[in-house]
């Protein structure tokens, strides 16, 4: 029985936040924080494109 979120679509959920995310620091940018928080959101796109080509781990049970 399979349990859980599939890999992909978590991943697809933190690329759509980071995108949110970086949105909001966009159009926050002449500040510090705007610089912040849009650089925040870049990371968080970069690592789930990169969790998508990810192979999972499996479990031996």
């Amino acid at each position: 029985m399979k349990r859980g979120v599939n890999i992909v679509t978590t991943s697809w959920i933190v690329a759509g936040l980071g995108i949110i995310v970086s949105l909001i620091g966009y159009y926050l940018t002449p500040s510090a924080w705007g610089y912040g928080i849009l650089g925040f959101g870049l990371a968080h796109i970069v690592l789930g494109i990169l969790n998508m080509f990810r192979t999972p781990a499996r479990n031996t049970r």
